[in-house]
């Protein structure tokens, strides 16, 4: 036997038909049914009064009215205020109304910020785009000089004023301080030249693993910095944690505690003492102080430089033969899939200006599907257009 199928029209022309025959009283009808009292007379009511085929239909749920509603004539003149003052936000206009006619109750910025929106007078917010990141760098530290972890210390005063950001550089493996570098700012210009310092003094690393602060990466393309640009072209694998996760950086935190409460509690007079400190605290830490996660013994027991060493010139990238290589202008972009005859208007395929001067290959993976590539990790896919 099949299940029988009913509606809300239905079950109502059933409930006018029973109240009609009498056969059960009120209460036990609506009841029967499934509804208040309230609700059967007012079915009754509608059927009554509108007729069988309209008293049953459903009615619309929207308010007929709202007793919030700003006054039309308030609106006109909100309204009125943001056409003289395109600029003005709702707190502005809402201060000027008050001030000219506090006579009316006007109503709050939050208020005049939707109607001036349901008018049309508030252009919609451009939504900042959100680079990808590359996702959780996982390189293993089975050996020294696998992966290098770098951070930059909270910063602190020193007593002379002056702000102390403190860079630091280990080996992930054997624990190693590389080293501890007092800076008077994040920016590349003053990082590079400590990096450089220690590729020569150690070598190169496979890997160097950082956080997504500056100056290790920024909001382009793969998140890409001018340091992990040079750091690429070294041959050395940049890798980013995930944002907000810092116990995937977590021996370098951990390093990070015992220098703060060795090297600046208190901080010392400048910035020249403090480096003072932070050497003293560098020898210490790799030499003397045994570590408890690898035995009790040193670091400096474990460590031994790199067997890459640093070169005098940057080689150059090369890209396997079916590549298509193009040079990235200074504005960040290249040309794609035009010649010169062409003339103006031709395909223009942005890339990164973090890239500016370098040769990034291209790679068909599919019909029309490309992937750039710049030195030995793609980067993006990307349509020809």
């Amino acid at each position: 036997m099949p299940w029988s199928e009913t509606t809300p029209m239905r079950e109502r022309i059933r409930f006018w038909q029973d109240y009609e025959r009498g056969i059960f009283e009120f209460k036990e009808l609506c009841e029967l049914y499934g509804i208040s009292r309230k609700t059967g007379y007012k079915l009754i009511g509608r059927i009554l009064e509108e007729g069988l085929e309209q008293g049953i239909r459903d009615r619309p749920r929207v308010a007929r009215s709202c007793p919030h509603r700003t006054e039309e004539c308030l609106e006109d003149a909100l309204v009125e205020i943001r056409r003289l003052h395109p600029r003005w936000g709702p707190r502005k206009i809402v201060a000027l109304l008050e001030q000219e006619l506090p006579q009316y109750s006007w109503p709050a910025p939050s208020t005049v910020g939707e109607i001036l929106k349901r008018h049309g007078m508030v252009a919609p917010r451009r939504r900042r785009a959100r680079p990808g990141h590359p996702g959780r760098g996982d390189t293993a530290m089975s050996e020294p000089n696998a992966v290098w972890t770098a951070d930059f210390k909270g910063h602190f005063r020193t007593r002379d004023s002056l702000y102390c950001y403190p860079l630091t550089v280990k080996d992930g493996f054997s624990r190693f301080l590389l080293g501890c570098k007092g800076l008077l700012s994040t920016e590349h210009e003053g990082v590079e030249p400590v990096f450089e310092r220690l590729f020569r003094e150690y070598g190169l690393p496979g890997v160097i693993r950082t956080d997504n602060g500056v100056p290790f990466a920024t909001q382009a393309i793969r998140r890409l910095s001018r340091l992990a640009v040079w750091w690429i072209k070294l041959g050395i694998v940049p890798e980013l944690i995930e944002p907000g996760h810092p116990e995937q950086n977590g021996r370098h935190e951990r390093m990070h505690r015992t220098l703060k409460a060795e090297t600046a509690k208190p901080p010392a007079a400048n910035l020249r003492a403090q480096q003072r400190v932070f050497d003293r605290f560098r020898r210490e830490y790799n030499e003397e102080r045994p570590h408890e996660a690898i035995g009790q013994r040193t670091p400096a027991s474990l460590y031994h430089p790199s067997a890459r060493a640093y070169p005098d010139k940057l080689p150059a990238i090369e890209y396997p033969g079916h590549f298509e290589v193009r040079r990235v202008s200074r504005n960040g972009g290249v040309r794609w899939r035009c010649h010169r005859s062409q003339g103006p208007g031709q395909p223009w395929l942005n890339v990164s200006h973090v890239l500016a001067g370098e040769y990034v290959g291209l790679e068909e993976v599919d019909n029309e599907i490309w992937s750039v590539y710049f030195g030995f990790g793609s980067s993006r896919s990307l349509r020809r257009t």
